[in-house]
């Protein structure tokens, strides 16, 4: 198979287009989507993988053009139960954006013959809500650009249902309830002064799903040189272990004591925040028989999808009194 590409007078320049194309080719070519490993998706950054499958059914070869950066080759319509149309990932953006030679193979289906790749639908579309969605794969059999008007070939629909990742907690059982109402906890959009607030009265009162509801556990485990190293070459499933492991240290105040120890009392001193990241600082005090301790926190946060997440720490000893 010969490997082609486009000359500088074809050079693709994109700017960031957006696709209302919605002819069918002719029926016989048959685009099929279905997903690599159906599973329940959730909003961090986990792939979510489609297997793309197009199929001759006509009694004629059909030959079309595909690009090794697949982007100029295939687009997704991911839209909205309300029909909204979801927004183009950055990373897609920014690889149509670019000036470059599209190189390209010319490749064949015989009748009756299929061809199969996976494509990863994160790289397509900004998916930062939790919700259902219904979304189409389209194949460019000319490559796309920023005139396209070629008719794509397009799949059949999937559903996909992305949700909140439950609180995992010990013995990785998810905790989703409040312990107090039964009531389901569910993060939401309060500043990051607030979330410090809410997360530290938790402890006070031993309540760990509240506490650990706007901890990234994930950044947590990070910050350690050594755990990111581990984390880094863990499967999913390790990372899960990983996750809960730590969890469960932290409750047992076995590691990052800081974090676990209940003040007496505590002040937010500062709260400094933009659009996606934040910091809030609280003075605390621990009592003991004789003495109180003093310590400044300061807590990162990050924005994530309307709600702030809690990143990082650090402490600084003050004394006693």
């Amino acid at each position: 198979m010969k490997f082609r590409y486009i000359f500088p007078a074809l050079l693709i320049i994109f700017l960031g287009v957006s696709f209302t194309v919605e002819a069918q080719t002719d029926s016989g070519i048959a685009l099929n989507i279905r997903y690599f490993d159906r599973r329940v998706f959730h909003l961090d950054e986990e792939p979510i993988f489609i297997n793309i499958t197009l199929t001759n059914n006509t009694p004629a070869p059909f030959r079309f053009r595909f690009a090794d950066e697949r982007a100029f080759s295939v687009d997704f319509d991911v839209r909205t139960n309300a029909n909204r149309p979801v927004e183009a990932a950055d990373l897609l953006i920014r690889r149509r954006s670019q000036s470059q030679q599209v190189f390209f193979r010319e490749l064949t289906i015989e009748t009756g013959e299929s061809f199969s790749f996976v494509e990863d639908l994160r790289h397509y579309a900004a998916l930062t809500e939790s919700g259902t969605y219904v979304i189409q794969a389209r194949i460019f059999p000319e490559l796309f650009t920023a005139s396209t008007i070629a008719q794509p070939v397009l799949s059949n629909r999937q559903i996909l249902d992305l949700r909140h990742r439950p609180l995992i907690g010990p013995e990785g059982i998810p905790l989703e309830l409040d312990v107090e109402t039964n009531a389901i906890l569910v993060r939401e959009g309060i500043p990051p002064d607030e979330v410090i607030s809410y997360m530290i009265i938790a402890r006070q009162q031993s309540q760990w799903e509240k506490f650990f509801l706007y901890m990234d556990l994930e950044a947590m485990v990070s910050r350690d040189p050594q755990r990111r190293r581990q984390w880094l070459a863990e499967s999913e499933e390790g990372r899960q272990r990983m996750i809960a492991r730590y969890r469960q240290d932290l409750q047992n105040a076995s590691v990052d004591d800081d974090i676990s120890a209940i003040p007496t009392d505590f002040t937010i001193e500062r709260t400094v925040y933009n659009a996606r990241t934040g910091t809030v600082t609280v003075l605390k005090e621990f009592a003991h028989r004789t003495f109180t301790e003093l310590k400044r926190y300061t807590w990162h946060l990050e924005r994530r999808n309307d709600v702030w997440m809690v990143v990082d720490y650090s402490v600084v000893n003050l004394g006693t009194r």
